[in-house]
């Protein structure tokens, strides 16, 4: 039975595995979001890069703002740029992940071939700076695995936004990943994302809002905000019948855990 959110999240300390706070699309801008977020609980974010513009963007907010941490990456759709043109940037001190990087085969912005090769190269860097590697795919489930296999999975790889079922749920777990889910999870078109939440380990679990997509409901339409990523925390924890202090608690350990921070 699919739950129902009529009661605000409860306060707890969240942490924003993966937003974008940086975008130009943030409501009022990063500084007012990260105060927002402050204000809902959220103590801790983790603002994603997909290019070399949008990674030196989230290395300026982290610099700006405490608990506000940036990862470097290129993503699927800008494969074709290069990791080149990134890699300089790995030696930002601070910077607590490698990604989003990935396979997106729904768009195809970038040839598959060529994304193929900026993902086996970034994790080869996740490998070799010992960092977490933050994982975009969407229908690129078969090929996305068969990589990691081939470079070897980086210890506290993240399956940001899931968006598959049980079966690739298990999958990414058997693989030794953690799983983050958006606001896509509290979607009505999207039971089998939920039952994935529902099977997943309290302690390979994160929550992200991917701010500013995916606002969750009652937000949905909305350009989304890490302040609202206790709603992603509250649907899960109706999910599962457990108190969102439970899912407040065990995804913040985990996500402070995967990024040592």
């Amino acid at each position: 039975m699919r739950p129902t959110q009529s009661a605000p999240p409860t306060q707890s300390e969240w942490f924003d595995s993966h937003c974008h706070i940086h975008d130009e699309r943030i409501p009022d801008g990063g500084a007012v979001a990260v105060e927002a977020a402050r204000q809902a609980g959220v103590t801790t974010m983790v603002t994603v890069g997909c290019d070399r513009a949008t990674s030196l963007a989230a290395i300026e907010v982290a610099a700006a703002h405490n608990g506000v941490y940036a990862t470097v990456g290129l993503h699927p759709h800008d494969a074709g740029n290069g990791i080149d043109t990134i890699v300089d940037l790995f030696d930002t001190p601070g910077i607590v992940a490698v990604g989003e990087a990935g396979l997106d085969y729904y768009y195809e912005h970038s040839p598959r071939d060529v994304q193929k090769t900026a993902f086996a190269a970034q994790i080869h860097v996740a490998h070799e700076r010992n960092l977490p590697l933050v994982i975009h795919s969407r229908d690129a489930w078969d090929d996305t695995f068969d990589i990691l296999r081939a470079e070897g999975v980086p210890a506290n790889t993240i399956f940001h936004c899931f968006t598959g079922g049980p079966d690739e749920a298990r999958a990414c777990l058997d693989l030794g990943t953690s799983l983050s889910f958006s606001g896509i999870v509290t979607f009505k078109g999207a039971p089998e994302v939920q039952d994935a939440a529902r099977l997943c380990p309290l302690d390979r679990m994160l929550v992200e809002t991917d701010s500013p997509y995916l606002a969750p409901i009652p937000h949905r339409g909305k350009p989304n905000q890490p302040a609202w990523v206790a709603h992603v925390g509250q649907f899960i924890a109706d999910l599962r019948d457990v108190p969102a202090s439970t899912i407040a608690e065990a995804t913040t350990v985990n996500a402070r855990r995967t990024f040592a921070v």
